[in-house]
């Protein structure tokens, strides 16, 4: 039974490959043109397209530029030969087009065309253009993005009066079924070349007309929302022709596999992981040229942005050092106060410029580190949404399958760890994402639980910290590289997984924030004189100078006046009657 299905399976992916539609394209882009300035974009757009073609898929993409009117007749004969085998055919062409008696024509570089009527001999109809793509069998596409402002229409002498040269190309209307012409601006209207490297049409199209399942009437329409948006509603593509009810893609949807699937992004994320560890910017380059688009191709970007301002930083700190010296140098040559003060007016903008590039660079590097962690976090939610499909596919196949079979089998390409090296392994991982500071002794602490703690504040995870479980061990061996930010003690900085000393040039001192902050230079003030001390008396007048204290016997007489010691050389006597015992039994001091 199996056999037969697979058998079927087979006799269907035959089957469709026999009825693959074919798919041809012609690129032709002008810039080079001999008589009349050269256009900037047209090569730059035609390369734009071909590579958007073959990226799609297309069976045959020929890419032609800055032909002569011989080259361009050649080029269209040889390409019918190719659109007579296939079911879809496309040219595309960039460059000078112009009208004449309503009829539309393309324009090659060797063009003088001094007289109206050498428009029949040095150009070619687009009438012609639309013979090379008829024999196609399912959809013919002809793209000019030609509806520039021509310079040929203003230097043209007329033959007859009532012979016209529009502004732009003329409307057309189509004979063959299933035809569809495209003009970067509707008919009487020119087209603009843009700021950029592309013009917005053909960008626009770069972007729209090969996705996957999608209606080119639609994919035209967002086209031309797109260009509106960036002329500033000055220029509106036009769309001529007519197709079925059905959708028309220029490229076929993608065919959706029933069951799990693997990851879509893995192939992305291995190469944006690859790009990442080189670091330098012909490799962010290279990715954002094979990802133009995405999550991942904007995380690129922002890593570009990132080496870009350390690069403005170092261009701006290495010409606030050169100002510095050539004030220094002016100095000790004794130059003028007028150069002294010009040189000190460099250096001032050199520094403002170093301070500001510094900000640009923080700036970047904080939202690299951000859409870094956004990444992250991605990466883990694709990896257990995976793991879920991955585990539930697992039970429906054991639906029915005896219960001893069911029992708990490894996975494959995974290593059971033994539960008493969990947490020493877990202490490892967390270390070399730089999350664990204390000591690797398989003891899972306070300290060990703090780390996976700071290691779920920096992932987005959350995970438990009190106990070091397997789950926690794959999700810390997962990241690559550093997740918790490196903390460095006071007078050294943070550079990548090493903390360097700061150093502050001349002139400048470590504050207590660890900036460099200019030293200030303090005037002299005047010392205020302290009033002289008087002398202290010698020992011997201060022995005659002190009062003699009293002398005490230690005896303690009370009267109406209160109580006082017995003085020296008196003495108490007991049960005498006194004015102040008002004649009761009492004491008092007898003195000799």
């Amino acid at each position: 039974m199996r056999a037969l299905l697979l058998l079927l399976v087979a006799c269907c992916l035959a089957t469709a490959d026999a009825h693959a539609e074919k798919r041809v394209a012609l690129v032709i882009g002008n810039s080079a043109y001999e008589k009349v300035a050269r256009l900037p974009n047209p090569a730059n757009d035609a390369a734009l397209m071909a590579a958007t073609l073959k990226s799609a898929g297309f069976d045959s993409v020929d890419l032609s530029q800055d032909l002569k009117v011989g080259d361009m007749r050649r080029t269209l004969r040889d390409f019918i030969d190719k659109a007579r085998e296939a079911d879809i055919a496309v040219i595309y062409y960039a460059g000078h087009g112009i009208e004449v008696d309503g009829t539309n024509y393309l324009v090659p570089v060797d063009a003088v065309l001094q007289r109206d009527v050498d428009i029949y001999d040095e150009a070619l109809s687009l009438d012609r253009v639309m013979v090379t793509v008829e024999p196609a069998r399912q959809l013919r596409l002809v793209i000019l993005d030609a509806c520039r402002d021509n310079p040929f229409a203003r230097s043209m002498k007329r033959t007859l009066a009532s012979r016209a040269v529009g502004r732009g190309l003329a409307k057309i209307e189509t004979t063959s079924p299933n035809t569809l012409i495209a003009f970067a601006s509707k008919a009487g209207s020119t087209a603009s070349d843009g700021d950029g490297k592309n013009s917005p049409f053909t960008h626009a199209l770069s972007k729209h007309v090969t996705k996957p399942g999608l209606d080119l009437r639609k994919a035209f329409g967002y086209v031309r929302d797109d260009v509106l948006k960036a002329t500033g509603r000055r220029q509106e593509p036009y769309v001529y022709g007519s197709l079925g009810g059905d959708d028309v893609p220029l490229v076929a949807a993608k065919a959706v596999a029933a069951g799990p699937q693997a990851d879509p992004q893995a192939a992305v994320r291995r190469d944006y992981e690859l790009a990442l560890q080189l670091g330098t910017r012909d490799g962010w380059q290279a990715f954002v040229a094979q990802y133009p688009e995405g999550f991942y191709a904007n995380l690129a970007r922002g890593q570009l942005k990132k080496i870009a301002a350390e690069e403005t930083r170092n261009a701006a700190v290495e010409k606030a050092r050169l100002a510095e010296q050539e004030k220094a140098r002016l100095a000790v040559e004794g130059a003028r106060q007028s150069e002294l003060a010009k040189a000190g007016a460099a250096l001032k903008a050199a520094e403002q410029a170093r301070i500001a590039a510094e900000r640009v660079k923080q700036f970047e590097q904080e939202k690299a580190a951000a859409s870094e962690r956004a990444r992250l976090a991605e990466q883990e939610k694709a990896r257990i949404v995976a793991e879920k499909t991955k585990q539930a596919a697992q039970e429906k196949s054991a639906v029915g399958k005896p219960e001893q079979i069911a029992a708990f089998t490894p996975q494959p390409g995974k290593s059971e760890q033994p539960a008493a090296d969990l947490p020493r392994a877990l202490q490892t991982e967390l270390r070399r994402v730089g999350c664990n500071t204390g000591a690797v002794d398989g003891s899972w602490n306070d300290a060990s639980q703090k780390a996976l703690d700071l290691f779920n504040k920096h992932s987005g995870l959350k995970l438990d910290a009190k106990t070091a479980s397997a789950d926690a061990l794959e999700a810390v061996k997962a990241k690559a590289g550093r997740i918790c930010p490196l903390i460095c003690e006071t007078g050294y900085r943070a550079d990548g997984d090493r903390c360097l000393k700061i150093v502050c040039r001349k002139g400048y001192e470590l504050s207590n924030d660890d900036t460099c902050v200019k030293i200030e230079v303090r005037k002299p003030t005047a010392k205020r004189e302290e009033p002289k001390q008087k002398r202290e008396p010698s020992g011997r007048a201060k022995v005659e100078t002190t009062p003699a204290k009293p002398q005490a016997s230690g005896q303690i007489v009370c009267d109406r006046d209160g109580c006082r010691p017995v003085a020296k050389g008196c003495r108490l006597e007991f049960g005498v009657g006194s004015a102040f015992t008002l004649g009761r039994t009492g004491n008092r001091e007898v003195c000799n």
